[in-house]
C-alpha cells in the first residue's frame, strides 16, 4: 500500500470525527428589542460630562534642542549681507512625489532643504524643477533686475 493510500483514510477519519459531537439542538434566537426600549440607557449608565473634572493639563512646549522647528517656513532674506544666498546652495538631488517633483538641495552652511514649487529659500523662491535642474527666481537687486538662478544636479 502506498504513502497516500495510509494517509487518505486517516485524514478522512480526523476530519468526521472533528464534524461530529454531541448532537444538542440549537437554541432559539432571542426575540428583537424595540428601538425605544434599547435607546433608553439605565440610570446606572449615565453619567454626566463634566469638563471641568480632573486635573488640569500642563500646557505642552516644542524643544527645538538648537535645531530649527521643521513646522515654521523658511523666512525670506531681504538684502545680500546676510542669510542665504540661492547661488551658493548646491542641488543634490530631484525626487518624484505625489505632489510632483522636490529638489534636494545643501546650503553653504551644511543644512539639506526639501523644496517644492513656489517654496522660498534665501533670496529666491522655487520656479522651476525639472529632471536635472532647479530653477529660482531671485528678486532686483541695487544695480540689475530680476533674474533668475538655475542649480544642476552634478552627473558623476
Amino acid at each position: 500500500m502506498t504513502l497516500r493510500g495510509r494517509v487518505a483514510p486517516i485524514v478522512a477519519a480526523t476530519l468526521l470525527g472533528a464534524c461530529g459531537g454531541t448532537e444538542q439542538p440549537l437554541a432559539p434566537p432571542k426575540p428583537p428589542v424595540p428601538a425605544a426600549a434599547a435607546a433608553a440607557p439605565t440610570a446606572a449608565a449615565v453619567r454626566p460630562l463634566d469638563p471641568g473634572a480632573g486635573p488640569a493639563l500642563s500646557p505642552m512646549a516644542y524643544d527645538t534642542k538648537g535645531r530649527r522647528d521643521p513646522f515654521s517656513p523658511i523666512p525670506p532674506v531681504r538684502g545680500e549681507a546676510k542669510g542665504l544666498n540661492v547661488s551658493a546652495a548646491k542641488l543634490v538631488g530631484i525626487v518624484h512625489g505625489r505632489q510632483g517633483p522636490l529638489a534636494l538641495v545643501d546650503a553653504p552652511d551644511g543644512v539639506g532643504y526639501i523644496l517644492r514649487n513656489g517654496d522660498v529659500l534665501g533670496n529666491g523662491r522655487v520656479v522651476g524643477i525639472t529632471g536635472t535642474t532647479v530653477t529660482f527666481a531671485v528678486p532686483a537687486q541695487a544695480d540689475e533686475g530680476p533674474t533668475t538662478v538655475t542649480l544642476r544636479l552634478a552627473l558623476y
